[in-house]
């Protein structure tokens, strides 16, 4: 018996829809690598990982690999169950019911509205720079006066209205600028990494640089104390974060139930290659205490880039550019086609689920998106650098919040299948609940070391509890207040939907989701 919420979220026949097979698998790994801002986010957190676990940093990012790699699995799994652009809220409200589903779903979407401004800005700031307007450039300093901030916010503002346009317009001319951007700044990293690495076995990286070992992929080596581990794991699931948007465009993806799922595994292994092989040669060129100098600047990668490179270092600034645009423009994805989804099932006002006739994108919840994202990053960079420094901080403890969710999901949502085979037992249970279950962990780690006012970068509490803390764990409290509102304002097409566990035709690969069977039928 298939369920009554097995369609939720589809369009009527004859409505406007999102345009299918728009990407294929290459397009669909590309949205998934740039999410993630390759370039910017290691350049970000490079020095606070190298600070804490010195010569293993390699090894933490490899240990941070391993929960996103096992989530990756349950992302695969679920689309093909349902291949729903909403993904998370979609499968949550599945397989633990519509109330915890609303919340994850308003997660996803505060994630980007956090982000995206902060990606924009590091790229206006080194676009300035590499024009040549220094003049116009904010002296870095933590009290820096408004004044020396409004040149790069404006820039960064056009850039976010740019971004969000494109992603209007559709994903042809998207999947286009983003291959550029991607493909610029993948090109410049290997070129860095190679280059510093052959000067360091040659001898030529001057002092400080050290031969690099494979005794640094292990995390918990040269004396590193397990709490400063898990602390980098911490910092390192950050950098990871990003790759689930590919899966938030299957409806617009050839073989939607099974390219996303795809790109999104392989999209992770190709961050992992990447962070380890630029991780090595910036901590073998640069040392420990050259890299540590830069704890949580961004500037990392282009000093260490001026020795290596010289003249050519400017790829490296163009990396970073391009990096920070490609993702703000990808990481508008998964917010607006949540925000669809939970329109088309009647958990979101409709107006948001309205697709453009011409453009076949969901045009008012991309705006929505951009605008709101906009307001948040001018308002507060104005107000405080510092305040979207420590917002920024609270992402890990919402990523980890929404992702543990969904690799349980998975679970719960296979459950009468994990026993058929061992494929099952192990890919579709053992690794997702893994998965969630370390990240859960980081969730709970997150909360207790972001209250700290000390590692906060305003150095302000409410209650005693540092800024991070407060936000990541509000943004969730205001999740749960909203659906309540939602819920007692009615709704009960959406609230009175039923758990639901996958249609076995379905988890067998027979059959193409989506298909489910309602709780309690046999």
């Amino acid at each position: 018996m298939a369920s009554a919420s097995a369609s939720a979220g589809r369009p009527e026949e004859g409505e406007p829809d999102l345009k299918h097979g728009a990407i294929g698998f290459f397009d669909a790994l590309i949205v998934g690598i740039s999410s993630t801002a390759p370039a910017y986010s290691i350049a970000a957190v490079i020095g606070i990982v190298v600070v804490g676990v010195g010569l293993q940093s390699p090894g933490v990012l490899l240990l941070s690999f391993v929960p996103m790699f096992l989530i990756a699995s349950a992302f695969f799994y679920m689309n093909r169950a349902d291949p729903d652009c909403g993904t998370n809220f979609s499968w949550i409200t599945r397989a633990i019911g519509p109330s915890v589903g609303w919340v994850a779903g308003f997660a996803v979407c505060t994630t980007g509205l956090i982000v995206i401004g902060s990606l924009t800005d590091v790229s206006a700031y080194y676009i300035l720079d590499i024009l040549g307007f220094d003049s116009l450039l904010p002296a870095g300093e933590a009290n820096d006066p408004v004044s020396e901030r409004i040149p790069t916010t404006i820039l960064s503002a056009f850039l976010i209205v740019m971004v969000t346009t494109i992603c209007v317009v559709g994903l042809e001319l998207g999947k286009w600028s983003t291959r550029i951007l991607i493909g610029t700044q993948v090109v410049a990293l290997l070129i860095f990494a190679v280059v510093a690495l052959v000067k360091v076995w040659g001898g030529d990286a001057g002092e400080g640089s050290i031969d690099p070992s494979l005794s640094w992929l292990n995390p918990f080596g040269g004396g590193v104390s397990f709490n400063a581990t898990v602390l980098g794991l911490l910092t390192g699931v950050f950098i990871y974060w990003g790759w689930e948007s590919t899966v938030n465009l299957n409806e617009e993806t050839e073989d939607s139930d099974s390219t996303p799922g795809k790109a999104a595994l392989v999209s992770t292994v190709v961050l992992l290659l990447t962070y380890l092989l630029v991780t090595f040669a910036v901590v073998s060129y640069a040392g420990v205490k050259g890299v540590s100098e830069f704890e949580d600047d961004v500037a990392v990668l282009g000093s260490v880039a001026d020795g290596a490179l010289g003249s050519l270092s400017f790829i490296v600034i163009i990396a970073i550019i391009t990096s920070g645009i490609a993702s703000a423009q990808t990481t508008i994805l998964p917010a607006s086609r949540t925000l669809l989804s939970m329109a088309r099932q009647k958990a979101m006002p409709q107006s948001f689920g309205r697709i453009h006739p011409r453009f076949q994108t969901p045009d008012v919840a991309t705006w929505l998106v951009g605008g709101v994202a906009l307001v948040w990053y001018v308002f507060f960079n104005l107000l405080s650098q510092n305040f979207l420094f420590d917002s920024l901080t609270a992402l890990a403890i919402v990523i980890a919040f929404y992702y543990s969710l969904t690799g349980f999901a998975c679970v719960i949502y296979h459950r009468r299948e994990l026993t058929k085979s061992a494929k099952n037992f192990f890919f579709i249970g053992v690794a997702p609940f893994t998965g969630a279950s370390i990240l859960a962990a980081l969730f709970v780690k997150a909360v207790w070391e972001f209250r700290k006012v000390d590692d906060s970068y305003t150095g302000q509490d409410i209650l005693g509890v540092a800024i991070p803390a407060v936000l990541g764990v509000g943004l969730i409290l205001v999740g749960l207040i909203l659906m309540v509102v939602w819920r007692l304002t009615g709704h009960d097409d959406f609230f009175g939907r039923k758990r639901e566990t996958v249609d076995p035709d379905v988890a067998a690969g027979r059959k193409a989701g989506v298909a489910a069977v309602p709780e309690g039928s046999v």
